[in-house]
């Protein structure tokens, strides 16, 4: 699936993956340990505990996608959704500040969301079915 880039896109691109995949990787701690906090949001959500691990596991993968230049864009389309979803978690029920956090999960899921829509800009003639569709327009 890898096309190549130009320096300054992959050096991007690989920013932009390394950002989310850390920040999706120290939420999955707090999801999987069932840490306060994250109860808290899955109970409000009507999800807890399955939707709580269901999300991290979807987490722990779109991480491991991330992490492999091969699949990267695979990793950014399903961040991409998953942070959409707590986005929208945070605009309809839980409110952008959760349990006086001062709005730092909404903060960091946006922040999730537009590094995963850079690298999914930038590796868009990697994603299947519609890359080839790019494939003559340059980076």
């Amino acid at each position: 699936m890898q096309n190549m880039l130009g320096r300054t896109a992959t050096l991007v691109s690989w920013g932009c993956q390394l950002g989310a995949a850390v920040i999706l990787g120290q939420t999955l701690f707090f999801k999987f340990t069932g840490a306060a906090e994250s109860k808290y949001i899955f109970s409000t959500l009507g999800m807890e505990p399955w939707g709580r691990y269901a999300t991290g596991i979807a987490e722990l993968v779109a991480v491991a996608l991330l992490l492999n230049p091969r699949t990267a864009v695979l990793g950014a389309v399903l961040t991409t959704g998953l942070m959409g979803g707590a986005i929208m978690s945070h605009l309809t029920k839980l409110g952008i500040e959760v349990q006086g956090d001062g709005g730092l999960l909404f903060g960091l899921a946006v922040t999730v969301l537009l590094l995963s829509a850079i690298v999914i800009v930038l590796r868009r003639r990697d994603l299947p079915f519609v890359g080839a569709l790019f494939q003559g327009h340059a980076s």
